[in-house]
């Protein structure tokens, strides 16, 4: 089971994640950092554990500003330099398409971002690439239909993110996740939203999830180094 610790980016800082409602997020007040600055925040979640790779959710891109490329860049220059889930709002060939090609990423298309299944079809061979499947506060899911119906479109690496759940507290979405396992074949699917502590990491196991995506419980210190230690794959 891999632990895949979360930032959230906004104007080039970390902010703290609200149940998806994006306009309240604010920078991030953490123990394991002196500031929101990204790479800060980093150094500071590696020393619970040795992360070997981090899920960024470029905000700014996904709203259709400019992305955080600079601090994409800073995080790549850490020491050990970590594998980046990037979801940047990829809506475009040329943008994914670049992703794809930089060492180190592995570019999350966001059913959200998508007009269609187009850069689906065309990419989902690619072995970086990642789907994230996405359902918002009102439980609906945002993207083209086929993206959530037609399951031999998927990647080899599908996230199902919950975002009423990210922040919250409530627990992942177990019924969903089941849903999207029995699609998926001997794809990997990763838990987004709502884990608490090491209980819910491991019902996620128990339930075939191959990672999650994890903030809050990080931070507020629900899930221990020692925990991290004894459930990180």
């Amino acid at each position: 089971m891999r632990i895949i610790p979360v930032l959230d980016l906004k104007d080039g800082q970390v902010v703290r994640a609200e149940r998806g409602e994006r306009h309240r997020y604010r920078p991030i007040v953490t123990p394991l950092a002196e500031s929101s600055d990204p790479v800060a925040v980093a150094r500071g979640l590696r020393t619970l554990h040795p992360f070997q790779t981090f899920y960024i959710a470029d905000l700014d891109a996904i709203a259709g500003l400019a992305p955080n490329r600079d601090t994409l860049a800073r995080l790549r220059g850490l020491a050990d330099a970590p594998e980046l889930w990037v979801d940047a709002g990829f809506a475009d060939a040329g943008p994914l398409e670049a992703a794809l090609a930089a060492p180190g990423v592995c570019p999350v298309l966001g059913s959200e971002s998508q007009a269609d299944d187009t850069l689906l079809r065309r990419h989902r061979d690619h072995p970086d690439l990642i789907l994230s499947l996405d359902f918002f506060a009102d439980g609906l899911f945002r993207g083209p239909p086929s993206l959530l119906e037609n399951a031999d479109l998927w990647p080899r690496r599908v996230i199902v993110m919950t975002l009423a759940s990210v922040g919250s507290g409530a627990g992942p979405d177990f019924s969903r996740l089941a849903e999207i396992r029995a699609q998926a074949g001997d794809r990997d699917i990763v838990a987004a939203g709502g884990v608490r502590d090491e209980g819910d990491i491991r019902a996620l196991a128990s339930e075939g999830v191959a990672a999650a995506l994890v903030a809050t419980s990080l931070h507020n210190g629900t899930l221990t180094a020692e925990q991290i230690a004894s459930l990180h794959g």
